[in-house]
């Protein structure tokens, strides 16, 4: 199952950064892809879910996404669903002398046909990655 990490760290109190990334609804602005996120159900916990569009090579996709650990301030957890693939998004948080560390962990699992482009996922996960990681380091570093 093809996965990318990144750490990105910034000189902002973890609190502010787990609020602003917590709210999955902010994805709209630190994740690059995004064309839009709603919240459909909750209130950000366990349970909660949204809705995303996306823009990946050239079209869009929509996933419907749910909240799976919320554990403020360390561990926020999303299940995502979108049809072809399954996406499983790990965001940890650590605060070292004022400072926070980010981790985004995702998953991708094919589903169907989609198994068949598996082997092709890798260098462009990678190059999304790193875009992601950038945009989400430019924002957090605003807060």
């Amino acid at each position: 199952m093809p996965s990318v990490e990144r750490t990105v760290t910034v000189d902002q109190p973890i609190q502010k950064v787990w609020d602003y990334l917590s709210d999955f609804r902010n994805s709209e602005e630190w994740d690059p892809p995004s064309v839009s996120t709603e919240r459909t159900s909750g209130d950000g916990g366990v349970g909660t879910t949204y809705h995303n569009v996306s823009k990946f090579l050239g079209s869009e996709q929509e996933v419907d996404y749910t909240v799976t650990q919320h554990e403020a301030p360390h561990t926020f957890q999303l299940k995502g669903d979108a049809g072809s693939i399954q996406l499983l998004d790990t965001i940890t948080f650590e605060e070292r002398n004022g400072r926070t560390s980010v981790t985004y962990h995702a998953e991708f699992d094919p589903q169907g046909a989609a198994k068949l482009a598996e082997p092709l996922m890798p260098a462009g996960l990678k190059l999304l990655a790193d875009k992601v990681a950038a945009s989400m380091e430019e924002h957090l570093s605003k807060l």
